[in-house]
């Protein structure tokens, strides 16, 4: 399988009055090899420039991002007054903001591992108390919703509604690499009709245009993991023109598939299928069937849950 850059572009549906450019960069985690200690890294990443510091040249305003073995890519966001740090993924399969709280469940491990929201340590909280609850595709959590500043990519004060974790039972949160989620999702899934954080900033005008854009680099050698861009797109990462997917259901990033070519000459979703585009993942899903005779055509490997990973290349178009 060739290395190529990964460019995902998704277009928000709110018209702003305008403001700036965000140009959020992923910056890659040395993975080694050998085998993973989920509870450590694999080895000792550069140190991060601080957020909101501008890049050279142009002067867009910069947030480093991290991608930890091609399956997360995540980045540092600000929350509160002094803003307290956390690293989140970037998800558009989900529409909340969510972060661990100081007031986490004793015996909620993850809470244990990661950065966790104080707010008595922030002068902008304000208190809603209402109880959320979200069920993810590998994952589950529970809290209650709060209100605070946030900051991203140097942008600053925008009061956003977020959940602050106060229960993760599932394993997978206390051996990810990153706090909390960011949801890029549309508002109809968020949780609790919560405004999602980033239709929050085109309300407020905050960003030049109504998008945001993914570059996601899996290429070992490099020392950047790819590229979030918010209220526009990089050019330096496709070749021009870009081909525009209309959303069928604004609800995830859904789109219209017309087929799946594998390598070996087998085509899934040969009648046309729905699909979505979910950067908090790096699994391929689908129908029972037309998966298992994926899994047959590249050799896949049974895992737990229901998952299989192959260790050799195999070439897959999508076709839209």
């Amino acid at each position: 399988m060739s290395r190529l850059p990964l460019l995902l572009l998704l277009l928000l549906t709110v018209q702003p009055s305008g403001a700036t450019l965000i140009r959020i960069p992923l910056r890659r985690v040395y993975t080694g090899r050998g085998v993973l200690n989920p509870l450590r890294g694999w080895g000792k990443p550069a140190k991060p420039p601080r957020m909101g510091a501008p890049s050279p040249g142009d002067k867009p305003i910069f947030l480093p991002l991290s991608d930890y073995m091609n399956a997360q890519y995540y980045g540092e966001i600000g929350l509160g007054t002094p803003p307290q740090n956390f690293s989140v993924v970037f998800d558009t399969g989900s529409s909340n903001l969510w972060v661990p709280s100081v007031r986490c469940h004793f015996f909620s491990l993850p809470c244990w591992f990661h950065h966790r929201f104080n707010p008595k340590a922030s002068s902008s909280f304000k208190p809603n108390g209402t109880k959320f609850a979200i069920q993810y595709g590998t994952g589950r959590l529970n809290g209650i919703l709060s209100e605070d500043k946030l900051t991203i990519g140097g942008i600053t004060g925008a009061s956003v509604v977020f959940g602050e974790a106060l229960s993760e039972p599932s394993l997978i949160f206390t051996i990810a690499h990153f706090d909390g989620i960011l949801g890029l999702g549309f508002p109809i899934l968020a949780v609790e009709g919560v405004r999602p954080p980033l239709d929050t900033l085109v309300d407020e005008g905050l960003l030049d245009k109504p998008v945001f854009s993914f570059y996601l680099n899996r290429d070992p050698e490099a020392a950047d993991g790819g590229e979030l861009v918010l209220g526009g797109s990089d050019p330096a990462h496709y070749i021009p023109p870009l081909t525009f997917v209309p959303v069928t259901i604004p609800a995830y990033w859904q789109i219209h598939m017309e087929r799946v070519k594998v390598g070996t000459g087998l085509t899934l979703c040969a009648q046309g299928c729905a699909a979505i585009l979910d950067t908090g993942t790096s699994l391929i899903t689908g129908p029972t069937e037309e998966i298992r005779a994926l899994h047959a055509a590249i050799g896949g490997i049974p895992l737990l849950a229901g998952e299989v990973r192959t260790w050799r290349p195999v070439d897959v178009g999508w076709g839209g």
